[in-house]
């Protein structure tokens, strides 16, 4: 007998899901400006579109009511290639960030830290989608900086002048491994990619309130356990037509434009469109949407029937 599930969707074609949004006090409505989304409402700072998302706050679901989850634990072979994980969830989380201000000055913590800190771990990815003049991405510490210097400039509230500063371009790249402080600047559009965490520790937060009116709340003693404080002046990875974007053991990324068709039958892979649209299975694909491409689709249903001359994509697996 049949899966009810095959009842209910067709894994023979492309999953998409309902996006979730997030308010936040750096954000904008350039999802609904520049993407062309449909927002829940008219004045309220969208900062974070999670796109595919296997947490209990954030679900993930169909048109149809059946949620990542549910795929990831009942239909794992059809869907994602019978990838190898004791995860009870699947294993990265994926989001459109739109930054009009200045994120917090912030870390993750790395593996070897995370739980006795009481979060998870999480490394991740940024795909520039847009960027305006002049923006920024904090990133690292600057040269030579010592742990000294910073935690002075913490103390006097100069942090900001002791991190690395990067200027980048639409269609750049960098990796933010857990450890590695960072913040987005305000004027940017983001594809993020990451480990299926929600762990962040806010080391400085230009001494701004929240959405509430109220100072949102630092983690120093978290930031500081967690900070790599030899990790220097990191490089954004140039923009390339097609290609390796990162790979690593959570995430491995290709940027593409040129290809006939999207990966093989048996793989595991996720589609985000950045930029032009492509006809994929008989649905049109914009900039903005995500879709997971089961397993069990055909090479012949792989194939892109046409796209723009401007097409461009990502193509995310997880590394078996």
């Amino acid at each position: 007998m049949q899966p009810v599930l095959w009842f209910r969707m067709n894994l023979s074609h492309p999953i998409r899901f309902s996006p979730y949004y997030q308010s936040r006090v750096w954000g904008g409505r350039r999802l609904e400006t520049v993407l062309r989304r449909s927002l829940p409402d008219a004045s309220t700072p969208f900062g974070e579109s999670w796109e595919v998302s296997d947490r209990a706050e954030a679900m993930s679901t169909t048109v149809d009511g059946v949620t990542l989850n549910e795929l990831w634990q009942k239909h794992r072979a059809e869907v994602f290639g019978g990838l190898k994980s004791d995860s009870p969830c699947f294993p990265l989380l994926m989001k459109i960030l739109d930054a009009c201000d200045d994120l917090s000055i912030q870390v993750h913590p790395p593996a070897s830290r995370a739980v006795e800190l009481g979060g998870d771990p999480k490394t991740e990815m940024w795909f520039i989608a847009h960027a305006d003049p002049g923006a920024k991405i904090y990133a690292g510490l600057k040269n030579g900086v010592t742990r000294a210097q910073f935690d002075a400039a913490l103390q006097n509230g100069t942090l900001a002048e002791v991190v690395h500063v990067l200027e980048p371009v639409t269609g750049d790249c960098l990796f933010i491994p857990s450890g590695r402080i960072h913040a987005i600047g305000a004027g940017l559009l983001i594809y993020e990619i990451q480990q299926n965490s929600d762990t962040t520790y806010r080391v400085f937060d230009w001494n701004r309130v929240g959405l509430d009116g109220k100072p949102r709340q630092l983690h120093i003693a978290e930031s500081l356990a967690s900070i790599d404080f030899e990790d220097f002046e990191p490089r954004m990875q140039s923009r390339a037509a097609e290609g390796p974007l990162v790979n690593c053991e959570f995430f491995d990324v290709i940027l593409g434009s040129q290809a006939d068709q999207l990966g093989h039958a048996g793989e595991n892979l996720t589609l985000a469109v950045t930029q032009g649209q492509l006809e994929l299975a008989g649905e049109t694909f914009r900039a903005g949407d995500f879709a997971i491409i089961p397993s069990s689709m055909e090479d012949a249903a792989r194939d892109i029937t046409s796209r723009s001359a401007d097409a461009q994509w990502l193509e995310i697996r997880i590394p078996c």
